[in-house]
This record gives C-alpha cells, sequence and structure tokens, in this order.
C-alpha cells in the first residue's frame, strides 16, 4: 500500500462513525432566516436541470416577472442574484460607485454600517449621517442632507433588522432626481411581507434576500434597478471591480440573450418561483395585511404581560420587533430555553442592542396567529423562571 492510499484508508476509517444528516425541527421566530413554505420545500428538492436548459430559461423569466410584481416594478432588469442578502448589497456598490464617487449613507443601525464597510473598500467618498439605533429619519433630515451634500449615490435601509425600525421612504426619491443622484433601498426585511413601491416612489436600486418575506431557505438576493441606474452603469470610466456581481455581464444572462455567465443555483431559483408564485395568489395587499395584523397582535400581547418595545410605534417594524429584556430577567438564559425546550428561535440584540433586546420575527409564512399566540403563551408562563432576583416584577 502506497502511502496516498494509507492515508486514504485512514481518513476513511475515522470518519465512518458520521451519521446521515440530522436537523432538528425549530420555529424560527427571529431575524432570520424564518422556516420555509412547505411548497417551496418540495420545488427546491425537484431534480436539478441544466441552468442553459430551454425548461430553465422559461423559468427565470417566470421569477423575473413574478419579481416584478413583488417589487411592484417595471424595471427590465430585475432579477434573483446568486448569493445571500449582502450580496445583493455588494453589487449595488461595486456597479454604481467608482472611485472618489460621493455616496451618502443614512445610517441607523448595523446594516447601515455594512454599507459604509462596503462602500469604503471600494474607495467611495463615504458621507455618513446617523440616527440612534431604534429611531427613523425625517423627511426634512434627509432632504437636507441630499440637498447638501449632492452625492451620486443616497442609501438607506428600509427595514433595519438590527434596531426594529420602519424607516418612511416617501417623498426621497423625488429629491434624489432633481439633484441627481441614485436612490438605493435596502429591503432585505421588507420585500413580501410590507408595502414596497419601487416605481411609485422612484427607487432606482433595491435588493433583498430570500429567507425571510419570501419564505424561502437563504442562497439568493432579489435585485432591480430602473434606466436611471442602467444609465449610470453603462457611463462607468472604470471596469466594475467584481467580476461575479458585475451587472453589465449578469445582464446578458439574465437579459434577452441568455448568455451563460456562472452556473446557477437552479435548485434555489426552483424555489423562489414557488414562494413568489406563493404570494401573487395570496396578492401583495393580502401578505402586507397579515404581517401588519400579526405583529400588533404581538405588540399588544407583550405589552399587556408588561413588556417594552424598543421603537415608537409611529416606526415599528411589523417583521421584527425588539423586545427590552426587563433588567431583572437572565435574557440568554430565556432566548436559549426556547430553543432547547420547545423548538423555538428568537434572537439576541445585535451591536449596540446586543444584551439588551430580543428580536423578534413574524416573516413570510410564519407571519401566522399561532406563532404569535404560541410565543406570547411562553413569554407569560416561562419568563417568569429567569428572573435573576426571585422575587423581582418585571
Amino acid at each position: 500500500m502506497t502511502e496516498a492510499k494509507l492515508i486514504s484508508a485512514l481518513n476513511k476509517e475515522n470518519l465512518s462513525h458520521f451519521s446521515k444528516t440530522y436537523v432538528p425541527s425549530r420555529l424560527l421566530l427571529g431575524p432570520g432566516p424564518s422556516n420555509a413554505h412547505p411548497e417551496v420545500l418540495k420545488a427546491l428538492s425537484l431534480n436539478p436541470i441544466g441552468h442553459l436548459d430551454e425548461a430553465y430559461i422559461s423559468l427565470m423569466s417566470d421569477v423575473q416577472e413574478l419579481l416584478r410584481y413583488t417589487w411592484q416594478c417595471n424595471n427590465r432588469l430585475t432579477l434573483p442574484m446568486s448569493g445571500t442578502g449582502s450580496a445583493a448589497m455588494e453589487a449595488s456598490i461595486a456597479n454604481f460607485i467608482e472611485e472618489g464617487e460621493k455616496i451618502l449613507i443614512a445610517k441607523k443601525g448595523y446594516f447601515g454600517n455594512r454599507l459604509v464597510d462596503m462602500a469604503s473598500r471600494y474607495k467611495a467618498d463615504v458621507s455618513v449621517i446617523e440616527k440612534p439605533w431604534g429611531e427613523a429619519f425625517t423627511f426634512e433630515e434627509i432632504k437636507y442632507e441630499i440637498e447638501t451634500k449632492k452625492p451620486a449615490i443616497f442609501a438607506i435601509v428600509h427595514a433595519e433588522t438590527s434596531s426594529g425600525v420602519l424607516q418612511p421612504l416617501d417623498g426621497i426619491g423625488d429629491v434624489c432626481r432633481k439633484n441627481n443622484c441614485l436612490f438605493l433601498v435596502d429591503a432585505v426585511t421588507s420585500l413580501g411581507a410590507l408595502e414596497l413601491l419601487i416605481d411609485e416612489w422612484k427607487i432606482d436600486l433595491a435588493y433583498s434576500c430570500s429567507q425571510k418575506g419570501l419564505s424561502c431557505p437563504p442562497g439568493l438576493s432579489p435585485f432591480t434597478m430602473n434606466e436611471r441606474a442602467e444609465q449610470k452603469l453603462s457611463s462607468r470610466k472604470t471596469k466594475v471591480p467584481n467580476w461575479y456581481l458585475d451587472l453589465s455581464l449578469l445582464n446578458k444572462y439574465w437579459g434577452s440573450d441568455r448568455v451563460y455567465h456562472h452556473t446557477a443555483p437552479v435548485n434555489m431559483n426552483f424555489a423562489i418561483r414557488e414562494g413568489l408564485r406563493l404570494i401573487a395568489n395570496e396578492g401583495l395587499e393580502n401578505v402586507w395585511n397579515r404581517h401588519n395584523t400579526n405583529a400588533k397582535k404581538l405588540w399588544n400581547g407583550l405589552e399587556s404581560l408588561g413588556m417594552e418595545l424598543h421603537v415608537s410605534e409611529d416606526y415599528r417594524l411589523p417583521t421584527l420587533t425588539t423586545v427590552k429584556i426587563p433588567p431583572a430577567v437572565d435574557g440568554d438564559g430565556f432566548k436559549n430555553h426556547l430553543l432547547r425546550n420547545f423548538g423555538i428561535e428568537i434572537g439576541n440584540g445585535l451591536g449596540e442592542l446586543s444584551g439588551k433586546v430580543w428580536r423578534v420575527g413574524l416573516m413570510g409564512f410564519n407571519s401566522c396567529e399561532e406563532n404569535v399566540d404560541r410565543l406570547l403563551n411562553l413569554f407569560d408562563t416561562e419568563l417568569k423562571k429567569f428572573s435573576i432576583f426571585e422575587s423581582s416584577t418585571f
């Protein structure tokens, strides 16, 4: 036996104890991912076909048409990018900012920080306006900053998952157009769950993810851009510095030519087609109303139990609620108890809110009255067991 064969045999012997893959049952009521719809999982499990197969090319067109409905836009270049939401976020920066160009980023949470980090890596002239984690920007604040700083792009997170804030977007698109500025929106925690009107609100660029409002597993990031954005992309002086995310190349695959760019995750596109089909069947307004109704039921129930919510109801995000951890409660202990004993995941705080809040998600398939009732019942019966001081109340 040669040395190479001996090593291979030893490795095989050492690895023989592994059993078949097992995943415990979980109800995912955290910041994402949420549970995928059963019909989506069926589509995901279909046998793969080639990414240039006629049947797959037809499916690509279905996905684009369904995405335009869900985005509420007529943008030609609308597609699910291969990669999680951060891939489309980076594509939005890599394709539309050249070195030294100014981007104005409205930062009110963790994902605003990520936009700043990405833009700086592409050597943009980054200008930042900030709000405390839990507050939203006013229209007047944004208008003043755009008119004063004159950026090439203004970027803001619509639904800030770290803080639980829903940012109003009305009127910003008009300000951007008057100042020759592209309007970029992070819709990771709003697409397919909350009112989002790309064309009406004059949003030039937007991106999201597959694993929240669309009730799919992680792996794709829906993206859309209008003609104003296409013009800026085509007028670049330099090549897009990221080959995989280069929209001028992806356009040839997702455009009418269907020219090979990369091996597409075909099964994930089976899944997203099904998730989008389910949204279309329910109807967008019905989907939005369902998320709003279940969120309000959760908020009222938590407050009736004596819990305090982090964000004012005026700007509270229906898909992600930040609940303040009472001072006398072991927050990690309660969160871990829900997971280990009831199979329910809620999220810890992120960044500045770490250890201060729990993050409770009601997104897509998971946004239903049954899940709200189940979680409220557990807050009622189990939270008292995690009081640091036996006699304390909250």
